[in-house]
């Protein structure tokens, strides 16, 4: 009997049922199906019937993965244009020459990666002779995100190409000398090759989705059409497991990036081993660029499989291929036919009969050789593919051997991504397979030969003429001659030099208030690209939501809920904001994109990121890496910087420490400005040098690190010291003496002079008040505005006395005669100011934050560290105790009268 008080289905469904009769007989027939031609029978009928609503836009969950094979079909497939022979030979000669290369350099022990570019070879081959654009056209072209292991095969084709000659090949991985190839990727070492360095595991794929995400937003903003780039990012199913790698695809799907292809080299191995040695990483990986919403387009088998599925007509073939894991793949590549028809056909009555209508030679040459990754006609067809798809982006899951070509002692090895060369027998097995006209005799000394056919070969006619024809040779880093932007108007920093009066404001508005002025700067404001990760309100940047608008490529669909305030949220397809949501990295992403659009796209922009300083350098340090090696010009900004400024939020946001991690990057300049006036110097030199007229010998490829407080203090007025700009820009200057502080010192005061950047100024001035009404000490007050940039000069200077060069540090200079001993301190840990220490003639001591950061009051937080004007007192005493120029005793009575 039915329990009448128990659930129905029906009642389990939120969706009203207006004809269950109806939805009986569907289940009924489903239920017949699985009862006489089984279940898969009945899974392969569901999975059509899906695929027919989804084609017929019936609002259904798309169907996440589709079976183990490809998604084109043979029939379906394009005739490839042009001549595939000569394609083939073309690929033949990169395959050796990339392999020459790697083994002739690892007689240095410089390494280097062979089996990843043979698993890729027609992968890139095919892009290049027939799908990415070159920049001779709209200067613009494509960008190719190539993957980093694979660029011994990037060299090797231009070397073919005449672009690289033998010796340039013989010095790869050997760069000390002039005239090297850097391993990877690197624009900064070879920068009229490399557009966009990868080698560091998914920031490729993170930087490709919002490369193209800012190739819309500068069409959309009216700064240039680039609607025929395209965006291409080559990677590997193991870089796929890094967090980056799969950050950004919904981001790409919600905003129909179809100007995106991603291409997967699914080779099935990472470093060690399998990708996923029990389970299967094209399906996993297909289920979730499907479920973000992306195209999906499988290239795994070559067209000998064909054969093999028109012999499948139960469908076991399909099903076996989806349960084997890719470890079982794998071996499959190095076991014979014997064992293949045991393990794989032997495991289901269907394809024991499917087998004995298979040779052993074709069971070999469809388990060990037919990829679809390694077919010219299977990889056009999935470009083709994904070039024409409209309204998405794409990813390609091309299966591949890593090792293809280079022999049985590497292809599916675990260990081929270690082994750096192959031998001359090797060699020469690889030679025979790839129908290469060597010659033994070329083999001098048992050292390999590279070869080329001859630069005016039928092979380097044909490579040229389909570059020519595709807007010139890729990849490609072009800076084009763009005249510098003009200087802003001086108006926009000279307010800052009068002070804020009576007025509080913290460094943070001020950077804020000056990027408001410049914004509207008639001739380079529509080049400032503002980039935050929803923290505008934070940083109090609302006030730019209604004038410049926040991007988004779908305007505002809606009507905000504050659409009556004066500084509503405002979207449109034109804004000017990159507000991306909680995301240092895609934050991190876009300002890469912005900063290298001059080299990029031959238009410069202005970029400035503003971020929590504690989530910036810590999170996303290996991307400003990323930056300095693409070449990457901006403002960084670290707001509520400081371990004691941001009150109440503890550990996990007290920054004590980013200016240390700035201070490893070379092409970081990295600033601590304490008042408003020297934010406004040091963003009006970095312009300057940026994207003005640079100083001879100025390296423009850099970029600025702002730290910048949520403090409200009185900004005073700039003083009128000669050499305060130079001072502001190049770290340090004196900001007051105690005599044009209003302190009246006793005649023969003992003198101290305290060094201090950021917020740390303020305890520094009212240190100097105490140390003169209670002590007697006379303090000068210094502002170092840049402790790495005094370093940077500094070590520049040793580096000069070693070849001869007579040259003072300029922090050496700026202290010069200034009495008594010195006392550093910052919101940082010690190390940041100690960073100078032993350029300073006079005796040195400092203070900081050291330690994890604790939530308090400011006041309490200071006195916690030891870094408030109290502790400053105390420190003072003891230096000029030291020195004998007060009493011992001092120190206890001021830690007695201090409470410390």
């Amino acid at each position: 009997m039915t329990d009448p008080n128990a659930i129905q289905p029906s009642e389990l469904d939120q969706l009203p049922d207006r004809d269950p009769e109806e939805t009986a007989e569907w289940q009924a027939s489903l239920d017949a199906v699985t009862e006489a031609a089984g279940p898969h029978r009945a899974a392969y009928l569901m999975r059509r019937t899906l695929e027919r609503a989804e084609g017929a836009g019936i609002a259904l969950p798309k169907l996440l993965e589709t079976d183990y094979v490809n998604s084109i079909p043979t029939a379906a497939e394009p005739a490839v244009p042009g001549d595939e022979a000569m394609e083939q030979r073309i690929t033949a000669w990169n395959r050796w020459n990339a392999a020459a290369m790697v083994t002739r350099g690892s007689k240095y022990g410089v390494g280097g990666h062979i089996a990843t570019f043979a698993s890729a070879a027609w992968l890139y081959e095919t892009g290049f002779n027939h799908f990415f654009k070159g920049k001779e056209a709209d200067g613009s072209g494509d960008q190719l995100y190539i993957q980093g292991h694979a660029s011994p095969g990037i060299y090797a084709r231009a070397f073919l190409d005449g672009r690289l000659n033998e010796a340039q090949l013989d010095n790869f991985r050997r760069e000390a000398g002039g005239d090297g190839l850097p391993s990877y990727p690197h624009p900064r070492r070879l920068p009229w090759l490399w557009e966009f360095p990868t080698v560091s595991m998914g920031l490729g794929p993170l930087s490709a989705i919002y490369q193209a995400r800012f190739n819309r937003y500068l069409a959309n903003r009216g700064i240039k059409d680039t609607a025929g780039s395209h965006v291409w990012a080559f990677l590997g199913d193991g870089e796929m497991d890094e967090p980056e790698s799969t950050a950004a695809l919904a981001l790409a799907a919600r905003e129909e990036l179809d100007n995106l292809t991603f291409v997967i080299n699914c080779n099935l191995q990472r470093l060690d081993g399998p990708v996923r040695a029990n389970f299967k990483i094209v399906q996993e990986l297909e289920a979730q660029f499907r479920g973000a919403g992306w195209n999906v387009i499988k290239t795994l088998w070559g067209t000998a499989w064909d054969e093999l599925f028109q012999l499948d007509t139960t469908g076991a073939l399909v099903r076996r291929l989806r349960q084997v894991p890719d470890a079982q793949i794998q071996t499959y590549q190095t076991r014979d036919a014997a064992y293949i028809r045991q393990d794989f056909f032997g495991a289901d009555s269907a394809l024991v009969e499917l087998a004995k209508l298979l040779s052993d030679d074709k069971i070999l040459e469809c388990f060990h050789l037919s990829r679809g990754g390694h077919e010219a006609r299977k990889v056009y067809a999935a470009y083709r593919a994904a070039v024409e798809h409209k309204g998405a982006p794409t990813v390609i899951l091309a299966q591949t051997v890593k090792g293809h070509t280079l022999g049985e002692g590497f292809a599916s090895k675990n260990a081929n991504h270690q082994m750096k060369k192959l031998t001359v027998d090797e060699f020469k097995n690889m030679r025979d397979l790839l129908e290469l006209p060597i010659k033994d005799s070329d083999f001098t000394d048992g050292v390999v030969p590279y070869g080329h056919p001859g630069a005016d070969s039928p092979e380097v006619r044909y490579l040229q003429e389909r570059r020519a024809a595709l807007g010139g040779p890729a990849p490609a880093r072009r800076v084009h001659p763009v005249a510098p932007l003009p200087a802003p108007a001086e108006k926009a920093f000279a307010s800052f030099d009068k002070g804020s009066g009576s007025q509080n404001v913290a460094t943070t508005m001020a950077f804020v208030r000056l990027v408001k002025d410049l914004v509207r700067d008639k001739e380079t404001g529509k080049r400032w690209v503002p980039i935050v990760p929803d923290e505008a309100r934070t940083f109090g940047m609302e006030s730019l939501f209604p004038s410049l608008g926040i991007y988004s490529p779908k305007g505002q669909t809606y009507e905000p809920v504050d659409r009556d305030q004066l500084m509503y949220y405002k979207e449109a397809k034109n804004g000017q904001i990159l507000n991306e949501g909680i995301t240092e990295a895609g934050s991190m992403a876009d300002f890469i994109a912005a900063s290298t659009s001059y080299a990029t796209h031959g238009e410069t922009m202005i970029p400035f990121y503003i971020f929590y300083s504690m989530f910036g350098w810590q999170r996303t340090a290996d991307q400003m890496w990323q930056l300095g090696d693409q070449l990457g010009r901006g403002f960084l900004v670290g707001a509520t910087a400081g371990r004691t400024t941001l009150t109440g939020e503890g550990l996990q946001h007290a920054d004590g420490h980013s200016p240390v991690i700035a201070a490893t990057n070379p092409a970081a300049l990295s600033y601590d400005p304490a008042f408003a006036y020297e934010v406004a110097a040091i963003v009006k030199d970095g312009l300057r040098r940026m994207y003005g007229e640079a100083a001879p010998g100025e390296d423009q490829n850099v970029f600025y690190y702002l730290t910048v407080y949520n403090e409200p203090m009185p900004q005073p007025a700039k003083p009128s010291v000669d050499g305060i700009d130079e001072g502001i820009v190049k770290g340090l200057y004196r900001f007051n003496t105690a005599e044009s502080a209003g302190i009246t010192p006793p005649a023969n005061a003992p003198r101290i002079q305290l060094l201090g950047s950021g917020t740390a100024i303020h305890w520094a001035l009212k240190a100097q008040q105490l140390l003169a009404e209670e002590w007697g000490v006379a303090a000068d007050v210094w502002s170092a505005t840049s402790w790495g940039e005094l370093r940077r000069d500094a070590l520049e200077a040793d580096e000069a006395l070693l070849r001869g060069e007579e040259r003072v540090p300029f922090v050496r200079q700026a202290l010069q005669g200034a009495e008594g001993p010195v006392l550093a301190v910052s919101d940082y840990m010690r190390q940041v100011p100690d960073q100078i220490a032993q350029w300073v003639e006079q005796d040195w001591s400092s203070l900081g934050a050291d330690g994890f950061g604790l939530s308090d009051t400011r006041e309490a937080a200071r006195r916690h560290f030891g870094v408030d004007a109290e502790s400053i007192v105390v420190a003072a005493l003891a230096q000029l105790a030291k020195r004998g120029e007060v009493k011992a005793t001092a120190v206890k009575e001021a830690r007695a009268k201090y409470g410390l």
